[in-house]
């Protein structure tokens, strides 16, 4: 996969955080403990997760992780626990105050894409709040996650097997059976997030829903 400019990315990035605080904005105290997509985590959690991200960096991230003995649930528990706030308005300033950043751990730019993306959906979704993502760049992220492990966070085994065809963007990725679908919506599938079978198409639909069901 082809390197993906910085200024290519962190536009987009920044503007997906600023679209995401204007959502967040809206929501009522009861909203922010909504159990977001990503599992043991609310919205909230996510929220706080995004400020610890955004403040991340590539030395600090080995010095995190080498404090959680490489576990990188624990790292992400941690950072949780450092940023938010009593408050969720107060979370929700610290991710103002962050929205320009662009600092990143020690990763290909293209995991920022999928940071943004798929935790915006990891909120808007259960929250029944729709974005329309721009599906060129989501592809990019859905490119960078068919490549690299579930152990890394990605989704490459989700996607043994199958031909993968965006009908939003211009992407296709591997042999076998075929799953149409938005370009966002096969990104979730990969990243091991539950999305509804009705989103997809083709004669390898039901068994890629159904694979993704029992791997949840």
């Amino acid at each position: 996969m082809a390197k993906i400019p910085s200024t290519v990315v962190w536009p987009v990035v920044h503007a997906e955080r600023r679209a995401l605080i204007a959502d967040l904005e809206r929501l009522t105290p009861a909203q922010w403990q909504t159990p977001s997509l990503c599992p043991s985590w609310d919205v909230h959690d996510v929220v706080a997760h995004l400020v610890d991200s955004a403040k991340t960096t590539g030395w600090g991230f080995i010095r995190r992780l080498v404090v959680a003995r490489f576990d990188f649930d624990r790292d992400n528990a941690s950072g949780i626990a450092r940023e938010k706030a009593a408050h969720p308005r107060d979370t929700l300033g610290q991710l103002q105050a962050v929205c320009t950043y662009s600092c990143t751990p020690p990763a290909a730019l293209a995991t920022r894409f999928v940071e943004a993306f798929v935790h915006g959906e990891d909120i808007r979704r259960p929250l029944g709040i729709h974005r329309d993502y721009p599906p060129a760049h989501v592809a990019q992220a859905l490119g960078y996650q068919v490549k690299t492990g579930v152990s890394m966070g990605g989704g490459k085994e989700r996607a043994a097997g199958m031909r993968l065809v965006a009908t939003d963007t211009n992407f296709v990725h591997g042999e076998g059976p075929e799953v149409r679908g938005p370009a966002i919506s096969l990104l979730l599938a990969v990243s091991g997030r539950p999305v509804d079978a009705a989103e997809f198409t083709g004669d390898g639909a039901a068994a890629f829903s159904a694979a993704l069901g029992q791997a949840a």
